[in-house]
C-alpha cells in the first residue's frame, strides 16, 4: 500500500478521508445533468474508480502510520465533526470502493438493459448518493453522522431498487417493504444515538466511550444499546429482521443487488461492531452477555433456518438472498464469540463474502442479460451456452459452501478455529451443517448449469455466447479473486486481524 501513499503529495494525501465522501456527493450533481446514460455511466466511473483510489490511499495511510483523525472545518472534536479512521473501518473502507468500483464496470450493460434510457443518468447520480452515504457510515466518528449518512445511503438505495420496476414491477413493492423497515431501523437507531446523548452531552463516538467508561452504565445507556443494536441488526440484516432483504435482493436491478450484496450489510456490520468495542466497551456486563446470547444465538439461528430456506426457492437470485441472512449469521457468530480471534474470523468472512456474492451476482446478471434467467430451471445448460460466465458462478458458488481452495474454506476455517478456542463445539456443529445445506442449494444451481442440457428454441439449441466484456471483467476478478485469496490468505487474514485489533485492544 506504500506505493499508492506515495503516489500522493502529502497535502493531498492529508485530505483523502474527505474527497472520499466529498468526490461522489459532487459528482452525484453532475451525473444528474448528463443528458444520457452512456455520460452518466462515465461520470460514475470516474467517481468510483477516484473512490477507490483514495480508499486505498487510506488504507495504506493506516497500516502505514496508525490512526487517522481528520477534523472538518479545522473544529477540534468533540465539538467538531471528526472523521476518524483506524484499521477496522479502513479494510471496510477500501472494501466498498473497490467493489463499488467493479460494480460500475458492470453497470454498463446491465443498466442500459434494464433502466429506461431517459432515467438512466438520473440512476446513476442516486448510485453515488448511495456511495458516499455508505462511506460516510464507514469513515465518520460521529454518531449522529452515522444516522444521516444511514438515511443518504437508504433513501437512494430506496430510490434504485423502485427504478427497476420498468423490467419487473415487483421491485416497487420491494422497495417500499425495504422503506417502510429501513425507516423503523433508522428510527430505532437516532433513539439510541439520543439516549447516548441524554448520558453523555456528547456526539464524538470516541468522546462517548471514554465518558461511559469514567462514569459508567445506567439504564439509558442500556436503553440506547437496545435501541442501536435492533436499529443496526435491520440495516444488517440480523435475522430475524432480515425480512427486506429477499425482496430486495430478487427483484432489484442485476446491478444494484450485486452493489448491495457486496457492501450494505458489510457497512452496518462494521457499524454495530464499532458501536459494540469502541463506544460500549465489551467488558460491560450487558454487553458481554449480548454476544453470547445475541449475536452467537441469533447467528447460529440464522445460518440454519436461512440455509433451509434457500434450499426450497425456486428464483435463483431470492435464494442467493436468503444465503446472505445466512452469512450474515455466520459474521454474527464470530463477533458473538467476543474473543480477537472471533472477531477477525467474522470481519474475514466479511471480506470473503463480498467477494464471493459480487461474483455470483454478477454472473446472475450476466445470464440475465442474455438469456433473462430468473428461474433456477433456466440456469439448464447455462454450462455449454455460457461456459466463462457459468465457470465464474461456480468457483463463487462453491466458495459459498467452503470447498478448499476457495477463500469461503478460509473465513470458515478460522470461524471454527475461534470457535474450538472457546470450546464452542455446538457453534462446530452448526458451521458444518450449514456448510453442508448451501452444498445442497449450490448443487442444485450448479447440476442446472453443467448437467441439464439448454432449452431448444423450434427444434435448434442455442448457440453459445459470451457476455459483455463490461461483465466479464469484474466478474472475471472477483472469480479469480475467490482463488487467489486461498493461496495468498495472509493478505486478508491480515487485514482482518489488524481491523480487530484495532477495536480489542487489551480486550
Amino acid at each position: 500500500m506504500d506505493f499508492l501513499v506515495n503516489l500522493l503529495p502529502s497535502g493531498l494525501a492529508h485530505h483523502a478521508p474527505a474527497l472520499v465522501i466529498v468526490i461522489p456527493l459532487v459528482a452525484a450533481a453532475v451525473a444528474a445533468l448528463m443528458p444520457n446514460g452512456r455520460l452518466g455511466w462515465i461520470v460514475a466511473m470516474v467517481t468510483a474508480s477516484l473512490v477507490a483510489f483514495f480508499s486505498l490511499v487510506v488504507l495504506g495511510l493506516v497500516l502505514s502510520d496508525g490512526l487517522i483523525s481528520y477534523h472538518m472545518g479545522g473544529w477540534e472534536p468533540p465539538y467538531g465533526i471528526e472523521l476518524r479512521v483506524d484499521a477496522l473501518n479502513a479494510v471496510v473502507l477500501a472494501l466498498v470502493g473497490v467493489m463499488g468500483l467493479l460494480c460500475v464496470i458492470f453497470a454498463l450493460p446491465s443498466v442500459g438493459d434494464e433502466i429506461e434510457e431517459g432515467k438512466q443518468a438520473l440512476f446513476y447520480s442516486a448510485f453515488l448518493v448511495a456511495l458516499a452515504g455508505l462511506l460516510g457510515v464507514t469513515i465518520t466518528g460521529d454518531a449522529f453522522n452515522v444516522f444521516v449518512f444511514l438515511e443518504i445511503s437508504s433513501i437512494s438505495t430506496y430510490t434504485i431498487i423502485a427504478m427497476g420496476a420498468g423490467k419487473d414491477r415487483r421491485a416497487l413493492t420491494a422497495s417500499y417493504n425495504y422503506l417502510i423497515l429501513g425507516t423503523i431501523g433508522a428510527t430505532f437507531f437516532v433513539i439510541g444515538v439520543g439516549f447516548l446523548y441524554m448520558a453523555t452531552g456528547s456526539l464524538n463516538m470516541a468522546d462517548i466511550g471514554q465518558i461511559l467508561q469514567e462514569q459508567g452504565h445506567n439504564r439509558v445507556t442500556q436503553a440506547a444499546f437496545a435501541f442501536i443494536v435492533v436499529g443496526l441488526g435491520l440495516k444488517a440484516a440480523m435475522f430475524p429482521l432480515h425480512v427486506w432483504l429477499p425482496n430486495a435482493y430478487a427483484f432489484a436491478p442485476n446491478f444494484v443487488t450485486a452493489f448491495l450484496a457486496s457492501t450494505a450489510t458489510k457497512v452496518a456490520f462494521y457499524a454495530l461492531i464499532r458501536f459494540l468495542f469502541s463506544v460500549f466497551h465489551p467488558d460491560v456486563a450487558f454487553v458481554e452477555l449480548s454476544f453470547t446470547w445475541v449475536f452467537a444465538a441469533v447467528g447460529v439461528i440464522a445460518m440454519m433456518v436461512a440455509s433451509s430456506q434457500a434450499i426450497f426457492q425456486t428464483d435463483a437470485r431470492r435464494l442467493l438472498a436468503y444465503s446472505s441472512v445466512a452469512q450474515v449469521g455466520y459474521m454474527m457468530l464470530g463477533l458473538g464469540m467476543g474473543t480477537a480471534a472471533g472477531l477477525s474470523a467474522g470481519i474475514l468472512h466479511l471480506i470473503n463474502h463480498a467477494i464471493m456474492k459480487g461474483a455470483l451476482f454478477m454472473a446472475l446478471g450476466a445470464f440475465a442479460l442474455h438469456f433473462g434467467v430468473r428461474q433456477i430451471r433456466d440456469l439448464n445448460g447455462l454450462g455449454r451456452t455460457m461456459p466463462a460466465s457459468a465457470g465464474a458462478f461456480t468457483i463463487a458458488g462453491l466458495s459459498l459452501v467452503g470447498v478448499p481452495l476457495t477463500i469461503g474454506f478460509t473465513s470458515k476455517w478460522y470461524l471454527i478455529t475461534a470457535a474450538l478456542e472457546r470450546g464452542w463445539w455446538w457453534a462446530v456443529a452448526a458451521l458444518i451443517i450449514s456448510s453442508l445445506m448451501a452444498l445442497a442449494y449450490v448443487a442444485r444451481m450448479l447440476s442446472a448449469i453443467w448437467m441439464e442440457s439448454p432449452p431448444e428454441h423450434h427444434g435448434a439449441k442455442p448457440a453459445a455466447r459470451h457476455a459483455f466484456y463490461m461483465v466479464l471483467v469484474p466478474m472475471g476478478i472477483l472469480a479469480f479473486a475467490n482463488l487467489y485469496f486461498f493461496f495468498h490468505a495472509d493478505v486478508l487474514v491480515g487485514l482482518a486481524e489488524a481491523a480487530a485489533n484495532a477495536v480489542m485492544g487489551g480486550h
